[in-house]
This record gives structure tokens, sequence and C-alpha cells, in this order.
């Protein structure tokens, strides 16, 4: 395995992988991305109905989202104050 090939667990749960969908955060063990739940979730669609979609467990998705929770948390946003 090369240092490209490095796998992360950024989160519990939450992996990068050079190799599954580009590098993007996915959930431990599958190749579904956190942004894709985070998604379908913002999007208006149930727990139960992602979880049926994607085989996946509640608690999956619930690490999903504590992943994004934290990475937002982590996030500085500037705003610009107009003339």
């Amino acid at each position: 395995m090369t240092e490209h090939d490095a796998v992360a667990e950024v989160y519990p749960g939450v992996v990068i992988d050079s190799r599954v969908m580009h590098g993007v955060p996915v959930i431990k063990g599958t190749r579904i991305p956190v942004r894709l739940i985070v998604g379908q979730l913002a999007g208006g669609e149930s727990i139960e109905a992602v979880v049926g979609a994607y085989a996946i467990t509640e608690e999956q998705i619930r690490t999903a989202l504590g992943y994004a929770a934290e990475r937002l948390g982590a996030e500085t946003v500037y705003v610009a104050s107009s003339p």
C-alpha cells in the first residue's frame, strides 16, 4: 500500500480511502458518501427511507450526521459587511 492508498478514519464510522469514491468521506465498509446521506435527509427523505434505499442502519445515518456537524463546527465563516 502506498501513501496515496492510505485509509483514514476521520470520524468514528467514517473513512476516507483514495480507492473508494475518489477519496470522499464514506460510511465505513460501504461506498456510500456522507454527503449523499445528509443530502437525502436535507431533501426531505425520512431516516427510514434512507435506510431502505441504501441498506444502511439508523446508526450509520447518525454517524453521517455527526461527522457533518463536526465538520461544520470546525468551519469559520466570514461575512463581509456592505459599505
